[in-house]
C-alpha cells in the first residue's frame, strides 16, 4: 500500500497513531496469569497429594510461576507501548510486535465483514475487539483492547465506509 513516488496517486500509510485502551494492560495481565496459574495450581495440588513426588512437582511449579509472574507484570506494559492501530478512508491497519514486527493492512475494498467480540474478561474490563475479515489467507485483522463503545462506533464506521467503497470483497 505504499506509493512509489509523488504524483502517482498511490496511498502511503504512516505508522498507526492509536493506542489500545489503557485497560488492556490489566486485561492482558489477567489472561497471562490464568495461563500461568493453571499448570502451577495443578502441580501444587498434586505435590500436596503425592508426598513422595512433592519436590519434583513443586520444582516445576516454581520454575513456571516465577518467570510467569514476572512476564505478567512487565510484558503487558511493553505490549501496550508497541501495539498500534489506525483506520483511514483507505484501510484498516494494525502494527504489533517489537522484535517480530507485523503490519496487518486491510484495504477497505477487500473487507468482507466487521465484527465486535466481547468475551467475559473483556466485558469485565469494559473492552472489546473489532475483527475485520477479508479474503486473506493470513486471517482477520484484529484490533484488541478497545473501549467497548469505541469498538461499536468503529464497527459502524467501517461498515459505512466499506459499503460505500467500490471493490471486489462485497
Amino acid at each position: 500500500m505504499t506509493g512509489t513516488g509523488a504524483g502517482t496517486g498511490a496511498v502511503r500509510l504512516r505508522p498507526p497513531r492509536n493506542r489500545f485502551d489503557r485497560r488492556v494492560v490489566p486485561w492482558w495481565r489477567v489472561q497471562w496469569l490464568l495461563l500461568v496459574l493453571s499448570p502451577v495450581l495443578v502441580l501444587v495440588l498434586l505435590g500436596v497429594l503425592i508426598g513422595p513426588a512433592r519436590f519434583w512437582l513443586f520444582l516445576p511449579a516454581v520454575v513456571i510461576a516465577v518467570p510467569g509472574l514476572l512476564a505478567a507484570l512487565f510484558l503487558p506494559v511493553w505490549w501496550y507501548r508497541v501495539h498500534r492501530w489506525e483506520v483511514t478512508d483507505a484501510a484498516v491497519y494494525v502494527h504489533t510486535g517489537y522484535f517480530w514486527q507485523e503490519w496487518r493492512v486491510a484495504p477497505m475494498s477487500r473487507i468482507q465483514t466487521v465484527d465486535t467480540v466481547r468475551g467475559p474478561l473483556q466485558q469485565a474490563f469494559g473492552l472489546a475487539t473489532v475483527v475485520v475479515t477479508t479474503g486473506s489467507a493470513k486471517g482477520a485483522v484484529k484490533i484488541e483492547g478497545l473501549d467497548h463503545e469505541v469498538a461499536a462506533e468503529l464497527a459502524e464506521r467501517l461498515t459505512e465506509i466499506t459499503g460505500a467503497t467500490p471493490g471486489d470483497a462485497t
